[in-house]
């Protein structure tokens, strides 16, 4: 942390200040891991990220004997059951291990061949997610306000849901449409999961909610990947008002253009490694340290051009086709909730310096809001957290779903598709800023961005809500 005067705490007897000579030879210094014992909790921060970003840079080149010496010494380090620093660390780390691991297929396979992914584990940490942090919770929100202002007037509404996973938001869009002064429409959703169970548990909630309204109601099943989705089974009718949903699920679509890379890394001259890792431990909170720049000319991935990397660009034949499809279903508006962050990158050092950021504010949140022993926590950031830094790390080409991209690229994207973004209501921002306050929290804030909402954890950016509409 910063002294008062504002000078570091990392003095000049802490071998931190040697860091960017250290050896990672295993001999050093004799003992070459006793001394990591002993270290304070900001000054094992501090190393934790020198270390992740050295063995990082060790896997892109291939030099796997440095990248296992920097992975022993964070086993040393690093804990998922400790401070966030730590947590995040361990998951770092084994997605770096994991993409070691890819390169020799025949072990990864026989490491992984009998392991299970529980479906109703996988649904039960999601719903965790909704509950314990308010970001769905806000875009949902935001997204039923810009249906109902779309809609005023219908009477035939047509809602597909490209992500049904969770029944809560359009059980309260449907207690927001009994309440027109004009009466509630005639309402279908089509919902798109993978998972059939997930779609009947849904369908059960809202059909029992719509019969206690007295609202006519329809719930139509599409049990589809999004990536093999076919626009016809939406059923979409004429004469129906259409409203289009997608949570955290068009990114995926943009792993189908890329064929697998070949590891060009990203040299730490690009990174100024010191002075990220100071900035990191230099500030409040987690959340807040690895926004901020500091004096030092910090790297900060959110300051680059996400054009500067190729596959940043919004060619994508994948999802120009996907959007267009939507675009001749003509609907009067489309709500689109995304991660806010570029790990799109076309290299690992790339992806890894703004993943640390991003994820980094979502421990923070974590930290904020559940105790380190708790079970729950651990859940959600080993199963959904932790899947997604080893997707977003460890994998490459087809493999590697999870392509988040800044609001300004959904613009690009949109825009080229034949949409024009439909600016957020005044009301609908109000709704969200009093959501945002029912949180004991202080951390949690929103800020409107070219007619959109950027949902933030303190001033980084996590996950924006944008609406759109068919241009003609």
């Amino acid at each position: 942390m910063l002294q008062d005067d504002g000078s570091s705490s990392v003095t000049s007897s802490s071998p931190l200040q040697n860091f960017p000579m250290m050896s990672l030879s295993p001999n050093f210094g004799g003992s070459p891991y006793q001394w990591l014992k002993d270290l304070k909790s900001e000054d094992r921060g501090l190393y934790l990220i020198h270390l992740l970003l050295t063995s990082a840079n060790h896997v892109a080149n291939g030099n796997l004997e440095n990248a296992n010496i920097a992975l022993d010494q964070i086993s040393h380090l690093a804990s998922p059951n400790g401070d966030t620093m730590q947590r995040i660390a361990s998951y770092f780390a084994e997605s770096l291990a994991d993409r070691i691991l890819r390169s020799w297929n025949g072990i990864y396979k026989a490491l992984n061949s009998t392991k299970l992914r529980v479906v109703s584990e996988d649904i039960l940490v999601k719903k965790m997610f909704f509950e314990y942090f308010p970001f769905l919770k806000v875009a949902s929100v935001i997204a039923n306000q810009a249906i109902i202002e779309a809609m005023e007037g219908e009477k035939m509404v047509h809602i597909v849901d490209l992500n049904a996973s969770e029944p809560l938001q359009w059980r309260a869009l449907l207690q927001d449409l009994s309440a027109r002064p004009e009466g509630p429409p005639h309402l279908r959703i089509t919902g798109v999961h993978q998972q059939k169970q997930v779609l009947e548990q849904i369908a059960h909630v809202l059909t029992e909610e719509a019969e206690k309204l007295d609202i006519p109601f329809q719930f139509h099943q599409v049990v589809s990947k999004l990536e093999n989705l076919d626009i016809e089974k939406l059923r979409v009718k004429t004469g129906e008002a259409l409203a289009i949903s997608s949570v955290m699920q068009l990114h995926t679509l943009l792993a189908h253009d890329d064929e697998p890379q070949k590891k060009s890394p990203l040299g730490f001259k690009h990174l100024n490694g010191l002075h990220l890792q100071r900035a990191i431990l230099n500030q409040n909170t987690l959340g807040d340290l690895l926004e901020k720049e500091t004096t030092t000319n910090v790297f900060s991935p959110g300051n680059e051009s996400a054009s500067s990397s190729p596959l940043s660009s919004t060619a994508s034949t994948k999802m120009d086709g996907f959007l267009h499809a939507l675009w001749g279903l003509s609907p009067k508006v489309m709500v689109v909730t995304e991660q806010d962050s570029n790990h799109n990158g076309t290299t690992l050092m790339e992806r890894i310096s703004e993943s640390l950021y991003f994820y980094a504010a979502l421990f923070d949140c974590l930290e904020f809001t559940l105790q380190r022993t708790s079970l729950e926590r651990l859940k959600v950031e080993k199963m959904l957290f932790g899947e997604e830094i080893k997707n977003i790390v460890a994998c490459e080409g087809g493999e590697r779903k999870e392509r988040h991209e800044k609001l300004d690229k959904w613009f690009q994207r949109f825009d080229g598709a034949g949409f024009a973004n439909v600016p957020l209501s005044y009301y609908s921002m109000l709704q969200a800023r009093r959501l945002l306050q029912s949180y004991s929290c202080e951390g949690y804030n929103i800020k409107e961005e070219n007619g959109s909402v950027v949902i933030c954890w303190h001033d980084r950016a996590l996950f924006s809500v944008s609406a759109w509409r068919c241009r003609r």
